[in-house]
């Protein structure tokens, strides 16, 4: 299979994008790789990321490449598990404590940080709407940030979510009590869902 070949497949499979290191996996020479990035028009959407003429774009994919450790929360994670009405605004990402943020906030994307050991709680991996992998918090998870965080979020937003949440049928309320303590939110969860339940 030649080098163009193995460039083109790589670009279908990832739905119109296309990163160095991936090429570089496939044995392709870095100065090979700018050629076929020449030859089929591709433009850099990132460091390391390029994008096909024809390809949609995905501006939460190339977050996720640019800002592998984030993690979309809050309003963008209502949004990507189906507990919104509406695409957000803005991104909302989370990263750990102590993380550098300047180059999110430039582009315009809200960020929020927690330490380590409630970071990790609950990331999942899921598809953008374009067909591209995230770290994407749970629902419940997503859940407790947005309590959380209520005096930033609409309220309005927040009651849609767990209306969402509790109709469907993947919902795990011993495992959204088990978030809410460790958030220190399990007063709040509980008052809204003794009105909902």
């Amino acid at each position: 299979m030649s080098k163009f070949v193995i460039l083109d497949t790589l670009l279908k499979e990832n739905q119109g994008f296309l990163k160095t290191s991936d090429a570089v996996q496939a044995g392709i020479s870095r100065a090979y790789f700018g050629e076929y990035v020449r030859t089929r028009g591709l433009e850099r959407v990132a460091h390391g990321l390029y994008m096909s003429p024809d390809a949609w774009e995905d501006g939460m994919y190339v977050i996720q490449v640019r800002y592998p450790e984030a993690v979309f929360s809050h309003e963008t994670a209502m949004y990507l598990l189906n507990l919104a009405d509406r695409e957000p605004l803005r991104y909302s990402v989370t990263l750990k404590s102590g993380s550098n943020t300047a180059g999110l906030t430039k582009q315009n994307v809200k960020v929020y940080k927690i330490r380590e050991p409630l970071f990790q709680e609950g990331i999942l991996q899921m598809d953008s709407p374009a067909g591209h992998l995230l770290r994407v918090y749970n629902p419940e998870r997503t859940l407790c940030d947005l309590f959380r965080s209520r005096r930033n979020i609409e309220i309005q937003d927040l009651q849609t979510a767990i209306k969402e949440y509790l109709r469907s049928k993947e919902k795990n309320i011993p495992l959204l009590m088990r978030y809410a303590k460790a958030f220190s939110v399990e007063k709040t969860v509980r008052q809204y869902l003794e009105v909902l339940l």
